[in-house]
């Protein structure tokens, strides 16, 4: 077989493998298509809804002529609907913007491109964690954002009064909430809302659990993993021993339990700083920031959300769409912009080095300057665990989980019992949509 017979060979049976991953057979663009490069001058329509994302599309089509960007705002909560919609009926945009299990699903139902090719040139600029986000079974469908890496805000005059600190691990978290439970029953250590289950995601993502993860042609999927187990116990310990508030995050006054003291401790990333200080004025300047609890402390990290720049189905010219994205991300030019809390993007880069875009982005009064808060920032986004990835069905496993985190809240349910019925519901899932996943080891 000659040379050129054997590579084409190989790229048939990778697109074969993808296809058997994602089930998306002919339902996203040749990936051939993606690597042509463009000449003459070109229009892309881009959807986003980040504040200050215009303000850049202007930017750049000011130095580009060659390819000027059309920002629509798509701010809504049936973007996706209208996404899908615009790819079936041939009239969808360029770009758009989604989140990493949207981009997953979208993938998986064949309405974005493939650009593996094109977007190779960009990989290094992002962490692996932030790639990973774009690149569900394997090849990429666009470009990442920003990102969103866990850390611990906590009330340093409360923990100091209760007689606690800082917890390193989650058993810490634990023996700080029963020990302020002994002083104070309406206190509470930590918040997990009923109808948002995204605690038990973070805590498998920083146990080492995989609940998705690609083994050549076929998914493995690990809800009852050791590691994911794990992280079950711990919410169940926080559920058992009443250690948690349960405030909901549709609630206005949600801030009032931080605020007046009633919680004493969270998780939470860059984009919600500006938030907190606009909303905790009797507590402003007695919070500190810490490194976020671990599993394991040789080997911590953390876990973090994205946001993406998704390429979709029939986009003509690939190979300037990813040029835009990537230079929306990853040049200093539009970060440093981005990133400056005037823009009110709440944008965190998902880009290796983040240390020139994290100083501006605290806001001092908020905290008591006994850490320091940049630090903390920086180790987060340095840990964030790289085994993590989104799966086919990602998305709607996530609403069906958000059905039973309402009673493993109420203790109608345990935790091990919900992963138990996500993995048999994902594995039953994903067979009817054709995609073949087996139980992880």
């Amino acid at each position: 077989m000659s040379t050129i017979r054997s590579r084409a060979a190989a790229g048939a049976a990778a697109t074969l493998s993808l296809c058997l991953v994602l089930g998306a057979c002919g339902g996203g663009d040749d990936g051939d298509s993606a690597t042509k490069t463009t000449q003459g001058n070109v229009k892309l329509e881009f959807w986003s809804w980040t504040e200050g994302i215009s303000d850049q599309v202007a930017v750049w089509n000011k130095a580009h002529p060659e390819t000027q960007v059309t920002f629509v705002n798509a701010a809504g909560d049936t973007v996706y609907q209208k996404l899908r919609a615009a790819v079936t009926s041939g009239n969808a945009p360029c770009l758009s913007k989604m989140d990493g299990m949207n981009l997953a699903n979208f993938a998986a139902d064949g309405l974005l491109t493939d650009i593996t090719k094109t977007a190779a040139p960009y990989r290094s600029r992002y962490t692996t964690p932030a790639w990973n986000s774009v690149s569900p079974g394997g090849a990429t469908y666009g470009i990442p954002t920003g990102s969103s890496p866990l850390f611990t805000a906590y009330r340093a005059d409360l923990f100091q009064k209760y007689g606690i600190k800082a917890p390193t691990t989650w058993d810490d978290v634990i023996a700080a909430g029963k020990a302020v439970q002994k002083k104070d029953k309406n206190v509470k250590i930590f918040n997990m809302a009923g109808e948002d289950p995204s605690t038990l995601v973070d805590l498998s993502w920083q146990a080492g659990a995989a609940w998705y993860k690609v083994d050549g042609d076929h998914w493995e999927i690990g809800f009852t993993s050791p590691d994911a187990l794990k992280a079950a116990d711990t919410v169940q310990q926080l559920v058992d021993d009443n250690l948690a508030s349960n405030a909901s995050y549709s609630d206005p006054g949600v801030f009032k339990t931080w605020d007046l003291g009633k919680t004493i401790l969270m998780t939470t990333s860059t984009w919600q700083l500006p938030i907190y200080d606009t909303n905790f004025p009797k507590s402003r300047g007695k919070w500190q920031l810490a490194d976020a609890p671990v599993f394991d402390t040789a080997h911590p990290q953390t876990s973090s959300n994205f946001d993406v720049t998704a390429v979709l189905k029939g986009c003509k010219y690939p190979d300037r769409a990813a040029q835009f994205a990537a230079w929306l991300s990853s040049s200093k030019e539009s970060l440093t912009a981005l990133t400056d809390p005037a823009s009110k993007s709440g944008l965190f880069p998902a880009v290796k080095d983040v240390s020139p875009y994290v100083d501006k982005i605290i806001p001092t009064e908020m905290f008591n300057g006994d850490s320091d808060s940049a630090q903390v920032i920086k180790t987060a986004a340095s840990r964030v665990g790289e085994q993590w990835q989104y799966g086919p069905d990602y998305a709607a496993m996530y609403s069906e989980m958000q059905k039973q985190w309402g009673k493993v809240m109420k203790k109608q349910m345990s935790v091990k019992d919900m992963l138990t019925h996500l993995q048999e519901w994902v594995l039953a899932d994903l067979k009817k949509k054709g995609v073949k996943a087996v139980a992880a080891n």
